[in-house]
C-alpha cells in the first residue's frame, strides 16, 4: 500500500500531509501533527512520518476497524523555508545571547501554529466535507518535543502527545544550561518579561499534579520518550514533572528512558510511538 504526500499552503504556511492510500473514505480520521527539532527542517522528519504510517499499515492488515491516520509536518518558526535569522536558532555557546528568549518564542509560536492548523486544515483537506477529523494528536523531536509539551498544556483539542527528547519544564532546562555555560540566570539572559511568560504558560507552571478539572493534562494520553544519556536535554530536567504528572483514570502516561541513548530520535523510539498511536488513538 502506497503512502501519499500532498503539500497545501494553509494561509501561507506550507504543510505536508502524509496519508495511506486505499483507506475507506468513511473511516474516521485521526491527525498527528509531528514537529522537527532545532536547527532542523521539515525534510528531516519525513522518515518518521513514513515509518509510522508503514507500521500502522502493517497493523491495519491484521486488524480491521481502526481509524485512518494522517501525519502533518511543517517547518517550525525560523526554520527551513521560514528562516529569518540563523543566529536566533543557535545556543549561548554559539554567541546567541538571546538563546533563552529565542528558543521559547520559536516553539511557543510553533505550538500556536498547531492550534491554527486545527482551525483551518480541515477546510483545505476536505472542502466539501468529504471526511471528518475525529482526533488531533501532537508529537515532536527536541524543540518539537518542547512544543508538544506546551501544546498538550494549552490546546484542549489535543488529546494525545508524544514528546521525544523534549522537556516540559523550560526554566529547569535552561537554568541547567546557563549554569553549564557560566552565565547568570537573571537578566539579560533571562529577561523578567520572559520569566513571567514562562511562569504563566509553561507546562511546569500548570497545576499538573491536580486531579481536578484545573489540570490541563487530565484525561490526556502521553508517551514520553527520552535518552538516558542525553546531555543537551537531560532526563533530570523532566523527571520531577513527568513522575508527578497526573492524567487521571481515563488518561495514559507511559515513560521510556532509553539507556545509552543521547540526544537523538532513534528508530526504536519511532516504533514505540507508532505502537502507542495505534493502541491509544486508532483502535482505542
Amino acid at each position: 500500500m502506497a503512502i501519499n504526500k500532498q503539500s497545501p499552503a494553509v494561509g501561507g504556511l506550507t504543510v505536508h500531509v502524509y496519508s495511506q492510500s486505499d483507506v475507506d473514505p468513511a473511516t474516521p480520521v485521526t491527525v498527528l501533527v509531528f514537529l522537527h527539532g532545532r536547527l532542523g527542517r521539515v525534510e528531516d522528519i519525513e522518515w518518521v512520518a513514513r515509518s509510522t504510517l508503514e507500521d500502522v499499515q502493517a497493523r491495519r492488515a491484521a486488524e480491521q476497524g481502526a481509524q485512518d491516520l494522517l501525519i502533518v509536518t511543517f517547518d517550525q518558526r525560523n526554520h527551513g523555508s521560514r528562516l529569518v535569522s540563523e543566529l536566533a536558532n543557535e545556543a549561548w555557546a554559539k554567541k546567541n545571547d538571546r538563546h533563552a528568549v529565542d528558543m521559547y518564542a520559536i516553539y511557543s509560536g510553533t505550538s500556536r501554529d498547531v492550534s491554527y492548523l486545527i482551525d483551518f486544515l480541515p477546510a483545505y483537506l476536505f472542502p466539501s466535507g468529504e471526511r471528518q477529523i475525529a482526533q488531533w494528536l501532537v508529537g515532536g523531536i527536541s524543540l518539537g518535543g518542547h512544543a508538544s509539551w506546551l501544546t498538550l498544556r494549552t490546546e484542549p483539542r489535543i488529546k494525545l502527545g508524544i514528546p521525544i527528547i523534549g522537556c516540559p519544564d523550560y526554566l529547569a532546562l535552561m537554568t541547567d544550561r546557563a549554569v553549564k555555560n557560566g552565565l547568570s540566570t537573571g537578566p539579560p539572559y533571562f529577561p523578567d518579561a520572559l520569566v513571567a511568560l514562562v511562569k504563566k504558560d509553561d507546562p511546569a507552571s500548570a497545576p499538573y499534579t491536580s486531579t481536578g478539572a484545573e489540570n490541563p493534562f487530565l484525561d490526556k494520553k502521553v508517551l514520553v520518550l527520552s535518552g538516558g544519556d542525553d546531555k543537551l536535554v537531560p532526563w533530570a530536567a523532566s523527571q520531577t514533572f513527568v513522575d508527578t504528572l497526573e492524567v487521571g483514570p481515563r488518561g495514559v502516561k507511559k515513560v521510556v528512558v532509553a539507556p545509552g541513548v543521547g540526544h537523538e530520535c532513534t528508530p526504536d523510539m519511532v516504533k514505540e510511538m507508532a505502537k502507542f498511536v495505534w493502541e491509544e488513538a486508532l483502535v482505542a
